[in-house]
């Protein structure tokens, strides 16, 4: 009974589920529908773009001159700073330990060409003048026992060799006369004119050396650039003329250790106000873009809010096109013509870095 009737009826309904799923599988799924519709043009000849939205001034990523430690980060994300305003600061005690010695070698170097300008010292020169007076009696007086001796020997009271040995007496007393003038004169004569040269050039080195620490001091501490303010008279920046940015984003925390890698911002800073997007138009759309022509913006996943965009500029370089995922090797193979147009005082807000279906007027003015 078991090989009778059981064993077909398995084989019937295993038969019948494979041809139930071979029928559902050959079926075509219903076509899914976007969870949001896309964004529509107002124009009848449109050129379309992808925006991303970003300063007026562009993004300005900082990072540090040297590598070290993070000793304080001064700023945090969504404050507002001006040129010359601390961000963050690397660790500096190696560099002040430094400083020091510097300090306390100019210091040195000055001295030693101060004691140069100075001389000859007043103490010195009683003592100098005074051995000039002592070798002129000295002389004064062989020349004296001389003159009695070479009287003397003319009767031949005196020896010869006692004449020649008072002689050679008046000689040496003269010498030691001549090297004492020779030493006043020195002392009076003061430093020479090379070594106070080489004192200077000394004390310009230790200057040198101790600003150069000095600056590798201010370089661990990075401050906000000085970047002109769009529409600003050409000519010397004043304070007036320097923008105002907003921190974007800070990727720094104190303790952390920090590299000059290009790459790597350590503090995002733009603009606080006027927002700028940047749309990247197809080259093969190219030949149908005219500088100038109005367009409309809608941000992602919102294709019924449409922003008017205000032409400023075109970036007169075709590029290859990069993925909007923020990598900076995922390309595609386009190149693409960035278009910067302008959005004021948008509503509801856009953020910096936010992605935006663009559409220009291809047959307006």
């Amino acid at each position: 009974m078991l090989t009778r009737y059981l064993l077909p009826a398995l084989a019937v309904v295993a038969f019948t589920f494979a041809v139930l799923q071979m029928t559902k599988a050959q079926q075509k799924p219903p076509p899914a529908s976007p969870p949001v519709e896309p964004a529509r043009s107002p124009y009848g000849k449109t050129v379309a773009g992808a925006g991303l939205v970003e300063p007026e001034t562009e993004n300005i990523a900082v990072g540090t001159n040297l590598p070290g430690i993070v000793k304080a980060v001064h700023v945090r994300v969504d404050d507002r700073v001006r040129a010359g305003d601390p961000l963050f600061e690397l660790d500096d005690r190696p560099l002040a330990a430094e400083r020091e010695v510097r300090e306390a070698a100019l210091a040195s170097a000055k001295a030693q060409e101060q004691k140069l300008l100075d001389m000859p010292r007043a103490e010195e020169l009683p003592p100098l003048r005074a051995k000039v007076a002592e070798a002129k009696a000295s002389v004064d007086d062989r020349q004296k026992l001389y003159d009695r001796a070479r009287r003397a020997a003319s009767s031949i009271a005196v020896a010869e060799e006692e004449v020649m040995t008072r002689q050679q007496a008046v000689e040496m007393a003269k010498a030691q006369l001549a090297k004492a003038q020779a030493d006043l004169a020195l002392a009076e004569a003061g430093a020479w004119r090379a070594d106070k040269l080489v004192a200077a050039g000394a004390v310009k080195q230790a200057e040198a050396q101790l600003a150069q620490t000095e600056t590798e001091l201010a370089r661990l501490k990075v401050a906000a650039p000085r970047v002109r303010r769009p529409g600003a008279a050409r000519g010397p920046v004043s304070d007036a003329d320097l923008v105002e940015f907003k921190v974007l984003q800070v990727n720094v925390r104190p303790g952390e250790y920090v590299a000059t890698a290009p790459g790597s911002p350590m503090v995002v800073l733009g603009t606080v106000g006027r927002l700028h997007v940047r749309v990247d138009i197809d080259e093969n759309d190219i030949p149908r873009f005219r500088p100038g022509i109005p367009g409309t913006a809608s941000p992602r996943g919102s294709p019924g809010v449409k922003f008017p965009l205000a032409f400023v500029r075109v970036e007169p370089y075709v590029i290859p096109k990069k993925s909007l995922t923020g990598g900076n090797t995922e390309r595609v193979d386009t190149r693409v013509l960035q278009v910067i147009y302008a959005i004021d005082a948008p509503d509801p807000p856009l953020y910096v870095g936010q992605q935006l279906d663009v559409s220009l007027d291809a047959g307006g003015g």
